[in-house]
Formats: C-alpha cells, sequence, structure tokens
C-alpha cells in the first residue's frame, strides 16, 4: 500500500535524555503552493533540535512535509507551522526551521524560526 501524506507526526524514547545533542534534517525538496497565485514553491527546509524526551520519526517527517504539497501557505507561515507541529510533537529542548524558498519574482526568501535554547546548538 502507498504511503499518503499526513499531519501526523510520530515520535520515540530519546535514548540519550540526559545528554545534550543537536539533530540536523535537510530537506530539499519541499513544496507548497503560493496562497495568491497557485503556483509551486520550492524550497529546502532545514532543522536543528535538541532533543529531550521523545524525538521525531523520519518516515512520519517525511510524509509530514509531503502534505504540504498541495496547500497555500505564506513563506513565514509554513516555517512557522513546521516548528510548531515538531516542537509540540517531541517538546525539545531547542529547535530550529529554516525555510530556505527558491527564488520567485527576483526575491529570495529565508525565514529562520526558533524556540527554546541550548549549548548544544551552538
Amino acid at each position: 500500500m502507498p504511503n499518503l501524506p499526513s499531519k501526523e507526526l510520530e515520535v520515540f524514547p530519546n535514548p540519550h535524555p540526559d545528554r545534550d545533542y543537536l539533530i540536523s534534517f535537510e530537506c530539499p525538496e519541499f513544496t507548497c503552493l503560493c496562497p495568491r497565485t497557485g503556483q509551486p514553491d520550492f524550497a529546502t527546509i532545514r532543522i536543528r533540535y535538541v532533543p529531550d524526551e521523545r524525538c521525531v520519526e523520519l518516515k512520519s517527517l517525511k510524509l509530514y512535509l509531503w502534505s504540504y504539497r498541495n496547500e497555500g501557505a505564506f513563506h513565514e507561515a509554513v516555517t512557522n507551522r513546521i516548528l510548531d507541529d515538531i516542537a509540540s510533537a517531541t517538546q525539545p529542548r531547542f529547535i530550529e526551521v529554516v525555510g530556505d524558498f527558491f527564488v520567485r519574482g527576483g526575491i529570495h526568501t529565508v525565514v529562520t524560526v526558533r524556540h527554546g535554547e541550548s549549548k548544544a546548538a551552538e
């Protein structure tokens, strides 16, 4: 059975909750739609976080990001929503999400959002 996009993020127990360590993901195939024109927007989404008790499961993250493919969203809104959803699922010590959107209309947009603090993220 083929996988379908999903807004559900699965988590698993952090194997080392006693330690601050940084997990980084780069997702170079993110797409959503411009809410004004309906044209596709392409981006690289970079996620860095220091887990506390839970880590995000990668296949669910892939299906989660895929779920934006047919949704209209401003760059600022989608980047903040990704951070909010991952933070809600994992309750990390620190998280940063960067939406690095391809040039559209001669403008290159990079949106960076952060929550929490950690020396491991420096």
